[in-house]
């Protein structure tokens, strides 16, 4: 891919605050100035950064709503009615599910959980989960990352003298449904003043305001913040703030106490004995609850994850495992199939977005093929199928522009929409497909950003080859959780040179693992360059090169710090943009 790299060397000023913050914490002068970035710049700060308390979350009485949704729970509760705990079928939700189900058992035996059918009754609340919700003789039902939509639904309920509490972050419509309680930080007389939550960490906060009102010690919702940490990872949620403390702590969580269903995911993942990191989530445990979901049921998965039997869960992640092996196979397969219908689209170089519709392929990874799409063509993809009589899709965005709102822009063309900026699911009927095609691609051509479109590599710092070991490499670490908001740094180390040593590596020959010096130092650095092999030829003939880069600890050898490189270019051909 064609990078962009972008740099701005720090002014005179710039660069002594770094080194003053840099000294006053005793850590390198680039990693102060990567405080400074995330607008830290006091030693106090700092340490709270890097260690961020479980005292500094926020009051959860300070959401609008609930002082209603406690006393309405604690209702419930003193009369024993009927619980149901009804979540979204992603990650997301069935975390979302499975800990506040796991909280209330500990109070009543009168409850159950619930997860839609994404084939048969589609995303959020539906009638049919409602009439099972009669037929059980639930009293409250407590919704989590969806709900905030289905005002016709919760009107039906409500008929039927079935109370809702909405624990949700997407973005509220023009009305807000007839709930007894909305938690939502999103709507527009919020009170609370972190709006970025998960929908996982919602319902966390009002366990943690019920758990405030009856005097029950927080220390019984710690165990619960492993589930908190899968779902910040995996619904891409910014890791600063709120989100930064309770991820922190739920990984802490997965690392010394986790939970016997997801004991059993890390384990199938093959990740036992091995620190567990947001990237682990991202990339294994997380799709693995998800294919749950996209193959089958997402209840087998919040089964597993309330699960407390250590045999009876191994069983069921291996079931879960196969489903992400049909998951993957499939999401090969459509991919392939995607990427060829882009590639016959007329000027689809030119085109700024890309909306594409197959009755063939499967609901359940239209999502993830959209993501694809986005990676390698940097446009917003919308990816649609054929469910019935209804066309129903998944939207994925490139950074800095918001895809929500192109949708928004359509919305008389459509039957239901919702998400965030960057990812939105949406229906509507099948013969609006061609206008819809026609008013987003418009809307994103009149409205996206040259720079939107371009990928690029932002730089963080310029490093030398002398200022990497192993204190920088620990001092890094203490940066995470990395991701939205506060992205795992990226460095730039000009005028480098093959050490002699390096080669192409890979079952297709297609890495290339290097050891490098450059030259202001005899320091050799060892790196791997993922995918890159067609430069291999360039690096063995001596001459120089830039890397753009992140600091990584070798996973097969625990003493070595490596670089992870993103970007290879010849140093007579650098442009990095300032």
């Amino acid at each position: 891919m064609n990078y962009k790299w972008n740099y701005e060397p720090p002014t005179p000023e710039y660069r002594e605050a770094a080194n003053t913050l840099a000294a006053d914490v005793g850590i390198h002068p680039v990693l102060g100035q990567l405080l400074l970035e995330r607008g830290i710049t006091t030693a106090e700060e700092a340490r709270r950064f890097f260690r961020p308390q479980l005292n500094e979350l926020l009051d959860p009485f300070l959401f609008r709503d609930m002082r209603i949704a406690v006393d309405r729970l604690n209702q419930a509760l003193g009369r024993k009615e009927r619980i149901l705990v009804y979540g979204d079928y992603d990650v997301d939700g069935c975390t979302a599910v499975a800990l506040v189900y796991r909280f209330l058992q500990r109070f009543t035996t009168n409850i159950d959980f619930y997860i839609p059918d994404r084939y048969e009754e589609g995303y959020g609340v539906s009638y049919r989960g409602v009439d099972f919700a009669h037929e059980t003789n639930v009293g409250l039902i407590i919704v989590l990352d969806c709900g905030i939509k289905a005002n016709e639904e919760i009107e039906y309920a409500k008929s039927l003298g079935i109370d809702f509490i909405i624990c949700d972050h997407h973005v509220p419509g023009d009305e807000l449904p007839p709930a007894v309680a909305i938690l939502n930080a999103k709507r527009l007389d919020a009170t609370y003043p972190y709006e970025h939550l998960s929908g996982c960490g919602v319902g966390f906060k009002l366990m943690q305001a019920f758990a405030m009102d009856n005097d029950i010690p927080f220390s019984q919702l710690v165990p619960l913040l492993d589930l908190c940490a899968v779902s910040i990872a995996s619904d891409i949620v910014p890791i600063l703030g709120e989100n930064r403390v309770l991820a922190y702590h739920g990984l802490k969580q997965i690392n010394s106490k986790v939970s016997v269903g997801l004991k059993a995911i890390i384990e199938v993942c093959g990740l036992l004995d091995r620190e567990i990191t947001l990237s682990d989530i991202i990339f294994k445990i997380g799709p693995r609850i998800n294919a749950s979901g996209r193959m089958q049921k997402g209840s087998e998965a919040v089964a597993l994850l309330v699960e407390r039997d250590p045999q009876k869960a191994h069983r069921m992640a291996l079931q879960i495992n196969a489903y992400n092996d049909q998951r993957k196979d499939l999401d090969k397969e459509m991919t392939q199939e995607a990427n060829d219908i882009v590639e016959r689209l007329d000027h689809n170089h030119e085109q700024r977005a890309i909306v594409i519709y197959s009755e063939e392929w499967h609901k359940g990874v239209i999502g993830i093929v959209a993501s694809r799409l986005t990676e390698v063509y940097c446009r917003p993809a919308v990816v649609l199928t054929r469910t019935d009589d209804m066309a129903t899709g998944s939207a994925r965005s490139v950074g800095g522009f918001d895809v929500y709102r192109a949708i928004d822009s359509c919305r008389d063309l459509l039957e239901n929409f919702g998400g965030h900026t960057y990812a939105a699911g949406l229906s509507m009927k099948v013969e609006n497909v061609p206008e819809f095609k026609r008013r987003f691609e418009a809307y994103v051509n009149e409205n996206i950003l040259d720079s939107q479109i371009q990928p690029e590599l932002n730089i963080d710092a310029m490093l030398d080859f002398k200022d990497i070991n192993h204190r920088f490499y620990n001092d890094l670490r203490r940066f995470a959780p990395f991701g939205p908001d506060n992205q795992k740094p990226l460095f730039c180390t000009e005028h480098v040179y093959d050490y002699g040593t390096s080669k192409v590596v890979g079952h297709h020959q297609e890495h290339i693992k290097l050891e490098l010096v450059d030259n202001k130092s005899h320091n050799v650095v060892s790196g791997i360059a993922f995918g890159q092999s067609s430069q291999a030829r360039f690096i063995k003939s001596r001459r120089a090169f830039d890397i753009c880069y992140s600091v990584e600890e070798n996973s097969h050898k625990r003493s070595e710090v490596q670089l992870l490189i993103e970007d290879i270019r010849p140093s007579e051909e650098n442009d990095i943009e300032n």
